[in-house]
């Protein structure tokens, strides 16, 4: 686990795999905050949830990847909050969000990505952190979804006020909407010490020629696009180019808007995924991305503990080379 974090780890006694089987076994055992909150803020935090206990990790396994503009590492599994996050705010869907970021946190996550186009995801990000202490544990990624430079730094301080960050970790202009103007600002930002890293995203393949002309032409330190074991053409051209010019690689919609999940529904995992410490499909879909040497952090989307559970179980144990990748696909495939 990253050195500054609060919560500590006990070495695990078993295997690899029987250690992993214990971190994403049962989720009927239950947790009093235990993560580096006080007791004050523990009475604060929605009547103190019952959170997933037992996540005793091996600090050791976590796969972490380097941010090549910096050499920071960051772990490969973070979490997205188009539409989960939007809660407004109803009490018992905070309750149910505080739990998966503490779940997030104690199995090593960092990464949070959010926008002001996702309502009020960013103000909920916000509120729920700065709740749970954890500000200082996470890397906070948001986006600039406007047109015009007085307009983008306008909502861009809007958004570092609502997540409550003194500097955003990474700022990105979303949709590549009015990239060009909005760059410059980062730049300048960066500089500033305003933000620590700027980006561009997309999530339809239609935007991948512009991505890779600013992969080629701007100094970006990261870009988000889609990519699943559905959609594919971001290993073409997309994925080596950003590997060969040093920029972070962000994946959204991986599990390709559910729809992998419609394909093996009811069907049991291959016996060889055990090779691969893969514990269930949104394992083995996460797993097949993050075998690709570019990619540097996927984040799904969920507003359930033990969905965020299950996808901190891909950041753990041993990833597929290419020829498992192509026997992953190959399944998948016949199904």
């Amino acid at each position: 686990m990253n050195k500054d974090m609060k919560t500590k780890y006990k070495p695990p006694q078993h295997s690899r795999r029987k250690a992993l089987q214990l971190v994403l076994g049962s989720s009927t055992a239950l947790l009093t905050f235990g993560c580096g909150i006080s007791t004050a803020d523990q009475s604060n935090a929605v009547n103190a949830p019952s959170i997933l206990d037992n996540l005793q990790v091996d600090a050791n396994q976590l796969i972490q990847r380097v941010i090549p503009s910096s050499g920071e590492k960051l772990p490969v599994v973070g979490l997205g909050t188009w539409q989960t996050f939007d809660v407004g705010n109803d009490r018992q869907a905070r309750k149910r969000l505080i739990e998966v970021l503490t779940v997030l946190q104690k199995m090593g996550g960092k990464m949070i990505d959010s926008s002001p186009m996702y309502g009020s995801s960013e103000k909920v990000v916000g509120d729920l952190c700065q709740q749970l202490g954890l500000r200082k544990e996470l890397f906070m990624a948001t986006k600039v979804w406007t047109s015009g430079q007085q307009a983008g730094k306008q909502q861009m301080n809007q958004s570092i006020q609502k997540m409550q960050a003194k500097s955003m970790d990474l700022m990105q202009v979303h949709n590549l909407v009015d990239v060009d103007t909005h760059l410059k600002t980062l730049r300048a930002w960066k500089a500033q010490g305003k933000i620590r890293y700027l980006g561009v995203t997309h999530y339809t393949t239609g935007a991948y020629p512009q991505l890779m002309r600013l992969i080629k032409s701007e100094s970006l330190d990261f870009v988000q696009f889609n990519y699943n074991m559905k959609v594919r053409e971001a290993e073409k051209r997309l994925l080596p180019l950003a590997k060969e010019k040093g920029v972070a690689v962000i994946i959204n919609r991986p599990y390709a808007g559910g729809s992998l999940f419609r394909v093996t529904r009811g069907k049991p995992l291959p016996e060889w995924t055990k090779e691969y410490d893969i514990n269930s499909w949104g394992q083995y879909f996460l797993k097949y991305m993050l075998g690709h040497p570019a990619v540097n952090c996927v984040i799904p989307g969920t507003s359930k503990p033990k969905h965020m559970r299950d996808n901190m179980g891909a950041a753990y144990g041993k990833l597929p080379d290419e020829k498992g990748r192509k026997k992953m696909l190959t399944y998948l495939e016949s199904l």
